[in-house]
């Protein structure tokens, strides 16, 4: 049956690979389709669109928005959207925004921490300046901590600085909700789904955004052990709604997959046509 992995990060938010390579190792997967989902940006699509027919593949436009609902970050995917629509892209200025903030509030705890860091040292890691039409995350901050010798790797910056609950963990300013999310996403032509549900730990919620507008679920995920991805698609389908699933990838640090190698988790091509039959 023919695969597509229907989450993945390029170079324009935190992954570590171009948008052109992602495409390149989805068909070395032996992948039908790839999507490219990077967070609160759509900067990276034109790119691997450009190479899908190089590797002989479809590219889905997609995108992961950051949202919270009773102080639990949630992440929302949309596919199939018009990557050229005006109110979306002003819309994911402002998403980038609040990522810009809460980046000065990790640097200034840093700063209390002793550690000298300076936002311009984060945005030399990352390649990109704040306000950039590419995104800005924790991964950049860490990759920074690393260059000035603060930590020796980017996980020991999670453990020690920027995973909730440590020392500069900062919680981002307020964002939209996933409700919001959905209907930025169906305005601007796309499916909405929700992401890996098992990283928020409450299956009611998850029930809860299916009900509350959601077109689907992303059931298989790197993070859920099979028992969850077969809850979680037993969750959508009994509501008639979008089984979804993919890899999350990010790429390898120092050999080390974040999430899971492109293909690693996949679903049957034929759920690309029931997006693209749930778009606004």
């Amino acid at each position: 049956m023919s695969k597509v992995d229907l989450h993945t990060h390029t170079t324009a938010s935190d992954g570590l690979h171009r948008p052109k390579e992602n495409v390149r190792m989805a068909a070395e997967a032996g992948l039908s389709a790839v999507a490219i989902t990077d967070h609160d940006t759509v900067a990276g699509i034109a790119e691997a669109a450009a190479a899908a027919p190089i590797y002989g593949i479809e590219v889905v436009p997609g995108v992961e928005i950051s949202t919270s609902l009773a102080g639990k970050e949630i992440h929302v995917l949309g596919y199939y959207i018009d990557i050229r629509d005006g109110l979306l892209l002003e819309r994911l200025i402002s998403q980038r925004k609040v990522r810009d903030s809460r980046n000065e509030g990790i640097v200034a705890r840093l700063n209390e921490l002793g550690i000298p860091l300076t936002t311009e040292q984060v945005a030399e890691a990352a390649g990109r300046k704040p306000g950039a039409i590419e995104t800005i995350g924790r991964p950049h901050i860490a990759e920074a901590l690393v260059r000035i010798g603060a930590v020796d790797s980017v996980q020991e910056a999670f453990d020690r600085y920027l995973a909730k609950g440590r020392a500069a963990y900062v919680d981002p300013p307020p964002r939209i909700t996933p409700f919001e999310a959905f209907a930025w996403i169906r305005e601007a032509g796309g499916a909405a789904i929700v992401a890996h549900p098992g990283l928020y730990g409450n299956d009611e919620l998850a029930a809860e955004l299916l009900d509350g507008g959601a077109d689907g679920l992303e059931a298989y995920h790197s993070d859920h052990e099979a028992e969850q991805a077969e809850r979680y698609r037993g969750l959508a389908e009994n509501r008639g709604k979008i089984v979804t699933g993919g890899s999350d990838f990010h790429g390898a640090r120092k050999g080390k997959l974040y999430h899971g190698a492109i293909g690693s988790r996949s679903v049957d091509a034929s759920v690309l046509e029931r997006l693209r039959g749930a778009r606004g």
